[in-house]
């Protein structure tokens, strides 16, 4: 086998990765006085030394999945009476389905993610995608209610990359003091999908509810295109490359100077991101390569720490129950209203939700962290992003108030 597609292993066994792999390098390159990480490298392939642009447009991308995460479980909700009387169920079955498309997120991540480090991020994103385009083509054909199940349990799995994985590419494409506004933006689009599914199912329903199927297809076959010919693989042997393509230079540095130092990537046969065929089916080189079941495992081992658990279970499960509750009920309370007035009903959650991007997450959460890194001797902790959790946690508060008061009242 060519050494260029050889894993680190492989590479270890012919005496062609030395010891100074894994060690990290002494070089210092700063940013507003703080070490950025990850180190970059001399390597114009690394994803972190890639114009603005590329990375801009790749994130873009990673929203588009993201987007669709939560789009394909909320768009068909103004048509759950159509749905009703098609497939002569009653109204807790038609929750269902938004219920299945959701399990399919749930289980999804525990089967990619390891994956996605094995092969490399853009197969997965183009496999999920591609089984989510099919799914969603066979969503809109389905002639009784138990097919359109089963394949809106599919349409959920081939989405569910957009989480963990598109969390990766945003980690492979962005230094730590940049990940607060580029992770703020990447939620922003789950969120916005969440509600805005709704919104243009409502007025797609006016043609029928296996339109608003067919619209999905298109949105991912679209997805598909962007993938195959604007999205490299992201993940980069980064270990293996620092010990063969370091930035020289000595002392302290700002990190525009990494710029300077780029060499040819010839230099080093190893096959990586642009470099890579355009579907990879083999472990991305220069690698140690996880279990495909590793991600699963440490799933089980997280309940190991209860605290996180109770904790992490406790926000997820309010925070959907409460959103989910509220969009698939919808339909029910305002059964006056036609499903397009029931649709711009999410407007207002809608325009909170970007609201919230400004003022409690973002940059204003990198600055906060680069503030108080630098009253610690230059160190980030990540629990100082948390400090903007207190005010949403206020907000939200008071929302329930406020309208609990307003139920009071009958109002």
């Amino acid at each position: 086998m060519d050494d260029k597609n050889l894993g680190v292993n492989e590479l270890e066994e012919k005496g062609q990765l030395g010891p100074e792999v894994g060690q990290s390098s002494e070089i210092g390159i700063f940013k507003e006085g703080l070490r950025v990480h990850p180190e970059p490298t001399a390597d114009p392939l690394d994803p972190l030394n890639w114009p603005r642009w590329r990375k801009h447009s790749i994130l873009a991308i990673v929203m588009y999945l993201y987007f669709m995460f939560t789009y394909v479980t909320t768009n068909t909700v103004p048509s759950f009476p159509e749905l009703q009387e098609k497939f002569a169920i009653s109204y807790s079955q038609v929750n269902w389905t938004v219920a299945i498309p959701a399990l399919g997120l749930a289980v999804g991540p525990l089967f990619w993610s390891s994956l996605a480090d094995i092969f490399g991020r853009r197969i997965i994103f183009l496999t999920g995608t591609l089984i989510a385009f099919a799914a969603t083509l066979g969503a809109g054909g389905a002639n009784n209610y138990q097919g359109y199940m089963a394949a809106r349990f599919f349409q959920g799995f081939g989405v569910s990359p957009g989480s963990t994985v598109g969390m990766a590419v945003v980690m492979d494409l962005y230094f730590e003091y940049e990940r607060g506004q580029k992770l703020g933006l990447w939620v922003l689009a789950i969120d916005t999908g969440l509600l805005v599914g709704p919104i243009i199912g409502g007025f797609i329903g006016l043609v029928s509810a296996d339109w608003i199927q067919w619209l999905t297809a298109i949105q991912f076959g679209v997805l598909l295109g962007l993938e195959f010919f604007f999205m490299p693989e992201t993940l980069y042997p980064r270990t293996y490359m620092l010990a063969r393509m370091p930035v020289e230079i000595s002392g302290e540095a700002g990190l525009e100077k990494v710029a300077d130092q780029k060499k040819d990537p010839a230099a080093v046969e190893l096959s990586r991101t642009t470099k890579l065929m355009a579907l990879n089916f083999r472990p991305v080189p220069g690698l140690r390569h996880p279990k495909a079941w590793d991600a699963l495992v440490r799933f089980v081992l997280t309940f190991r720490y209860a605290v996180v658990v109770v904790v992490v279970s406790v926000y997820c499960f309010a925070w959907y129950w409460w959103l989910l509750c509220v969009i698939t009920m919808i339909p029910a309370a305002y059964v006056q209203y036609s499903p397009q007035i029931q649709g711009l009903l999410f407007v207002g959650l809608l325009l909170g939700t970007l609201c919230s991007e400004v003022l409690a997450s973002g940059t204003l959460s990198d600055r906060i962290v680069t503030k108080l890194a630098k009253k610690n001797n230059g160190v980030r902790l990540p629990e100082t992003r948390l400090w903007l959790a207190y005010p949403a946690a206020l907000l939200s508060a008071g929302q329930y108030k406020f309208l609990l008061a307003f139920d009071i009242v009958g109002i």
